[in-house]
């Protein structure tokens, strides 16, 4: 009786804890997600006089040069710096590589220019550039000069618009362009090319398959792409469509699977087809290395 009475006992303890929640021995679910936006109560680190410094070692930013007396758009890869705005603007100052400038790519932007300063607050980046910055030239040369560093330093969000100063001082006109009204991107916008490719850029080392990206206002929104071997042979081919054509400028990305049984030079090129005859035209060339 004695043995049946704490049988008893225990069964009950066992289903209460049943009752409970689940055994010990059942799974946790999902670890928790380390970004603080799913997190329910995220912890909040008191702020700091100087922020700590950025773990990435490198950091690729947007250079715009000129081919064919339109921008081009080109890339470079930094190391991790909090100067992100300086370090595009100096790569511009740079010019191009020696890839880039095979491929027919220059600036505008005049020999010993220097960027003594940059400050950027409100959507506002007010650069100061060196004398040289405001050589004389034709207002088409001097407007490609000034839209390099617009589009430079406008691919970042906190960058709308842009004031010069050279040496210093406040401008209203650099080389006889008069530069008072807002110089946003869309002030430059009649230097931009119909096509203009972001991915891949000159000199890349290429796999397939390729992804093609950049922005184009074409006819249609028709966007062609082609990809030559070494021997200018065509090997692959594709079309896409942008976000936006025929008047407005969109954005285009796709990728185009090729074969090479080995190493070698190639080209990607970008272009619209004529409306008239289906040639092509606006034809944007990308030297690069493409690999098996």
């Amino acid at each position: 009786m004695k043995h049946k009475l704490i049988a008893a006992i225990a069964g009950a303890a066992l289903a209460s804890l049943a009752a409970c929640g689940p055994a010990a021995t059942g799974g946790l679910g999902p670890a928790p997600s380390s970004s603080p936006s799913q997190q329910q109560s995220p912890q909040r680190t008191p702020p700091t006089r100087s922020p700590s410094p950025p773990t990435a070692s490198a950091v690729t930013l947007q250079a715009w040069f000129t081919r064919g007396g339109k921008l081009f758009q080109s890339q470079r890869t930094v190391p991790a710096t909090r100067s992100v705005g300086k370090a595009a603007v100096n790569a511009v100052l740079l010019g191009p590589n020696t890839a880039e400038a095979s491929a027919g790519l220059v600036s505008g932007v005049p020999a010993g220019t220097s960027l003594l300063g940059l400050n950027i607050a409100s959507g506002v980046a007010t650069v100061d550039l060196s004398s040289s910055f405001g050589a004389p030239a034709g207002r088409s040369a001097v407007s490609l000069r000034l839209a390099q560093v617009v589009y430079t330093l406008t691919q970042f969000s906190s960058v709308r618009s842009l004031h010069w100063r050279i040496n210093g001082k406040d401008v209203t006109s650099i080389a006889g362009v008069p530069v008072t009204g807002p110089q946003t991107q869309a002030a430059y916008a009649g230097d931009l090319p119909p096509v203009i490719v972001a991915s891949p850029v000159i000199g890349a080392t290429v796999t397939s398959p390729v992804v093609v990206s950049g922005t184009a206002d074409v006819f249609e929104a028709v966007v062609s792409i082609e990809i030559l071997n070494a021997s200018g042979k065509e090997i692959a081919r594709t079309f896409t469509m942008a976000s936006c054509g025929t008047g407005c400028r969109g954005t285009y990305s796709t990728s185009l699977a090729f074969s090479v049984p080995v190493t070698q030079k190639g080209t990607v090129e970008v272009f619209e087809r004529s409306a008239k005859d289906g040639s092509p035209i606006h034809v944007q060339m990308i030297p690069v290395t493409l690999a098996p």
